[in-house]
């Protein structure tokens, strides 16, 4: 593994309450078994992540309870219920304290974007200020990986589920785009209707 390599870390959103799914959080839908939470970890460690930050919200003692997460640092967001920008504000400050110099990041709802996808992105990681996204047809979509230097940027901006749309919006031309739609179907697990994509 190369320093590069290890220093860009898996950052799980996977606090959702799956208010569109009757109130089940989406980290313990089942998925080949397993809880989602459990599924997308794998992911993130097959596309060589080492260091794996898990934010958690709604239930998070029973995601703790049913979900195998070890060596994953498990970041309890009590905010989760004001949306996706909360738990990636939260991850993104449990990453600070560490050497990490990017993260790239999952959201617990897209089953559908394998190891293949992430590290793609990964690969085009260069250094602190790297913003990369994968793309599907040339439309920017997940995985996404921020660099270091734009981390309080993300943070300041990272609302309501928005998430850092905003921020990527504002520096649209600094965005590495990544093809992915060859390997990876970027579908979201939202409502019961999307349950089909679950094996």
């Amino acid at each position: 593994m190369t320093e590069n390599e290890d220093r860009i870390a898996g950052l799980l959103l996977a606090a959702g309450g799956g208010r569109r799914l009757g109130g089940r959080p989406k980290a313990l839908l089942e998925h080949r078994g397993r809880p989602l939470v459990e599924h997308a970890v794998a992911v993130l460690r097959a596309a060589g992540c080492t260091r794996v930050h898990v934010v958690l919200g709604a239930r998070a003692d029973t995601v703790r309870e049913r979900a195998e997460l070890e060596g994953c640092v498990l970041v309890d967001n009590p905010a989760w219920e004001q949306g996706m920008g909360s738990s990636l504000r939260a991850g993104l400050d449990s990453l600070a304290a560490t050497g990490a110099g990017a993260a790239v990041v999952s959201l617990v709802d897209q089953p559908g974007i394998g190891p293949e996808a992430f590290g793609r992105v990964r690969a085009a990681y260069r250094d602190e200020t790297s913003l990369v996204s994968a793309a599907y047809d040339g439309v920017r979509g997940h995985p996404v990986l921020f660099g270091r230097a734009h981390w309080a940027g993300i943070a300041e901006t990272a609302t309501g589920d928005r998430g850092a749309r905003a921020y990527l919006k504002a520096h649209a031309p600094e965005i590495t785009l990544v093809e992915c739609g060859d390997v990876a179907r970027p579908y979201d697990i939202d409502t019961a209707a999307d349950l089909v994509h679950l094996e």
